[in-house]
């Protein structure tokens, strides 16, 4: 009785909108904007936290084998490592 009815139903209750109904919008773009400012804050502050770390070991406020951890962490990756 209801296996005939079950496809009906579920092809009345499911439409789906049409392409120029679904759009971002006002609030999408604000939130992209609000992201992208979000990336560069983040980006502004590593770069000025990044500065006073080279600095302070440039004055030697770390210790000797602080300072080469710095040096080599700036190299990168070697094959001395190994």
């Amino acid at each position: 009785m209801f296996a005939g009815t079950a496809p009906l139903l579920t092809a009345a209750v499911e439409k789906s909108p049409d392409a120029n109904d679904v759009v971002a919008g006002w609030m999408g773009f604000a939130v992209f904007i609000g992201l992208i400012v979000a990336v560069a804050v983040l980006g502004w502050s590593l770069t000025k936290q990044l500065r006073k770390t080279d600095k302070a070991a440039a004055e030697g406020v770390f210790g000797a084998e602080d300072a080469e951890k710095v040096a080599k962490a700036r190299r990168g990756p070697s094959f001395d490592d190994r």
